[in-house]
């Protein structure tokens, strides 16, 4: 990938190859494109409550395996 632009309202990526030369495709057409069905919804990145769960998760987990392990300290 060379470049992120945004050509006339998409964003685009442009891209490189060594025998074929750049261009440019949409960024939603690629691994790179937002998951967001809606594009003008806004953007989650952050769920603090997610996080507190995978906390809780993790703590269980390793306690759990902490108790059950034979092996002194694991």
């Amino acid at each position: 990938m060379l470049k992120r632009r945004r050509v006339s309202g998409i964003e685009t990526l442009i891209v490189g190859h060594a025998k074929r030369g750049s261009f440019s495709i949409p960024r939603e057409w690629t691994d790179w494109g937002s998951p967001v069905a809606d594009p003008q919804a806004p953007a989650c990145y952050f769920d603090p409550g997610m996080l507190l769960d995978l906390v809780a998760l993790i703590e269980q987990i390793t306690a759990s395996t902490s108790t059950n392990s034979p092996i002194k300290g694991a």
